[in-house]
């Protein structure tokens, strides 16, 4: 079966009581019948917050705005007769109704949005990751029915990334940074530990090894912190070659209870040269990348307001 990943940008929007926003995927979608909360794949380039306020107006016809983001996650499902087994990343998001008014969508991937109470959710067929969001149980979906050759080898000209971060901090207050090794996008800046998250895997999961690997230290996810997106049209790393890279990056609060002196283990390979323990004042001199000046911003403010 082949592989195939894709990003993707949902909402959850309460209404009157407790009900929540759904919409049933029509005909023209993989799964036919199966509702979810609202939203779907982000273009290329596009930041997933616009791209569900986007997905709700295309879906709903409602205009909404982000008030949160509530979830990272993402789960691999065979598409029925196609032979394709998709890795899709999920962000999932809180927000509000500022305008429109609710109607299906004409001719696309859903045909149907309904406000729907808690009880009637139950009854309802879900796509796994909207079942596990409220908490309720996941059912099998349709299965396939036949497989597709595989598409020849092709050259990558144009890719979407998920990558997961850490903002990790030890219990004397110190960041960890890591350095980009030569040859790669950003090199010799220092940056975040994390990466892109592997086929199947969980990000906060992808982010605890990539910490592992790239410092040789343990940590503990504690919170999702922010999603923020970056695209380069000419992005040159050990491909030999430029590719349009759209990279969709999850940052995520991290504690390392027990540090250690970081360590570049032998299985990380490439992209890191090596990594270090900084105060926060220190790692502001430092040449840092987007993700990891906004980081620090974002930590050195949390120390301000603890006073």
């Amino acid at each position: 079966m082949r592989q195939k990943r894709r990003i993707a940008a949902y909402g959850v929007c309460y209404g009157e009581g407790d009900r929540v926003l759904l919409a049933r995927s029509s005909d023209l979608s993989a799964f036919p019948g199966i509702w979810q909360v609202p939203g779907g794949g982000i273009d290329h380039g596009e930041h997933p917050a616009d791209g569900v306020v986007r997905e709700f107006a295309e879906e709903t016809g409602l205009a909404v705005e982000v008030v949160g983001v509530r979830a990272a996650v993402s789960d691999v499902l065979a598409l029925p007769g196609v032979g394709i087994a998709e890795h899709t990343d999920r962000i999932v998001y809180d927000v509000r109704v500022t305008g429109g008014s609710l109607r299906d969508e004409p001719d696309g991937t859903t045909d149907l949005a309904a406000w729907i109470t808690p009880d009637e959710m139950r009854a309802l067929p879900l796509m796994p990751f909207t079942a596990e969001l409220f908490g309720l149980p996941v059912d099998p979906l349709p299965g396939a029915t036949h497989t597709a050759p595989a598409p020849p080898a092709s050259r990558v000209t144009r890719g979407q990334r998920f990558a997961a971060y850490g903002l990790a901090t030890d219990p004397a207050g110190r960041i960890l940074l890591t350095l980009i090794a030569p040859g790669y996008p950003g090199a010799d800046r220092w940056h975040l530990p994390g990466g892109g998250t592997d086929y199947g895997e969980q990000p906060a999961a992808a982010l605890l090894r990539e910490l592992a690997e790239e410092s040789g230290q343990v940590g503990r996810v504690t919170d999702l912190l922010d999603v923020s997106h970056h695209r380069n049209p000419a992005a040159r790393g050990p491909e030999g070659y430029a590719i349009d890279w759209h990279a969709v990056r999850a940052l995520y609060r991290v504690a390392v209870d027990v540090p250690t002196e970081p360590v570049v283990t032998e299985a990380a390979g490439g992209s890191t040269a090596r990594a270090a323990w900084f105060d926060p004042a220190e790692a502001a001199r430092l040449d840092l990348t987007d993700v990891a000046t906004a980081a620090l911003a974002r930590l050195m403010s949390d120390i301000d307001a603890a006073g």
